[in-house]
């Protein structure tokens, strides 16, 4: 070969290197080689929103910490705990705690396993708004957890509550940590708004079920819709007062999000199919995670799938 031709070769091969250069370091950087950072939005449900920790069992497997995570009502109880840094492990420790087994009846638990925890959980409001005190349960969190505020938390969490007179989403991110869930899980007469930063707070997932369209800093947005399903008893009674209430705020919670996914989605949705648990049926929680282990399990599979790992 003649030697000027090589020179002139070797002298364009280095301009187009280092052209390309900056290419090439962008492209190592999202080649996998780095996760993603993962945000998580946990929705609103009531007791199915103990199917959470199933995802948070999924993570916990594959060693990832979500950047940021949101939640609304049960989300953002589930949330708390989660972003202080306990396990899933510890956080299913703790459900056993205060639930139930799931072979007992309700009269006969009550009686029988930590009675005066039980009773102090759910001692009748004296104020109005309400029928159930939640402060012993928040008491319950906040020792669980180990921290007091937004600051104190091992992962950032935006907790959505709603006001009650202007009807509109709010979001806290700073600040005192217990009050903001606390309203977020105010279910209109079951537990009394909250009063907090001039406001009249009620449940967050009045306003936005599965929040996860607050976490845009994120690059792998996973949210958990648990609002599950409903249908008729056996029997075909008529609906109970509370069951018709309670079922009644989560068609409108469908609705909302049904529609906010016409415009937006998540990367990964998750749905455990869980049928037939009532609101405030807690104690059915092995049944919940029975039910859910099928969104457990499909999650797991994606996650390895779009991180490249392989399976177990």
């Amino acid at each position: 070969m003649n030697n000027g031709n090589w020179s002139r070769r070797r002298t364009l091969a280095a301009l187009l290197a280092g052209a390309l250069a900056p290419l090439v370091g962008s492209a190592a950087a999202n080649d996998g080689s780095k996760e993603p950072r993962i945000g998580l939005a946990l929705g609103s449900g009531g007791a199915r929103g103990l199917a959470h920790v199933q995802v948070f069992e999924v993570l916990d497997a594959l060693g990832l910490r979500p950047h940021r995570i949101s939640g609304a009502s049960i989300g953002a109880v589930m949330g708390s705990l989660y972003a202080a840094g306990l396990s899933a492990s510890d956080i299913r420790d703790a459900i056993d705690r205060i639930t139930k087994s799931s072979d007992e009846g309700w009269l006969e638990a009550l009686l029988s396993r930590e009675l005066t925890r039980w009773l102090r959980f759910i001692e009748p409001g004296a104020a109005p708004g309400g029928v159930i005190r939640s402060d012993a349960f928040v008491d319950f969190l906040q020792e669980t957890a180990g921290v007091t505020r937004f600051e104190e938390l091992a992962i950032p969490l935006r907790v959505v509550a709603t006001d009650f007179w202007s009807r509109e989403m709010v979001v806290f991110d700073s600040g005192d940590l217990w009050t903001p869930v606390q309203a977020s899980m105010a279910v209109p007469g079951l537990f009394k708004p909250i009063s907090y930063q001039d406001r009249l707070l009620v449940d967050g997932g009045l306003t936005n079920p599965v929040p996860f369209d607050l976490l845009d800093d994120c690059d792998l947005i996973i949210a958990v819709d648990v609002l599950g399903t409903r249908t008729p008893d056996a029997d075909n009674e008529e609906p109970s007062s509370l069951e018709n209430i309670f079922n009644t705020f989560q068609i409108m919670q469908n609705s909302i999000l049904s529609e906010k996914l016409k415009r937006l989605e998540p990367d990964i949705m998750v749905r455990p199919e869980i049928e037939g648990v009532r609101v405030l049926e807690f104690y059915r929680f092995e049944d919940i995670f029975e039910q859910g282990r099928p969104a457990r399990d499909a999650l797991e599979a994606e996650l390895r799938e779009r991180l490249g790992r392989p399976a177990a």
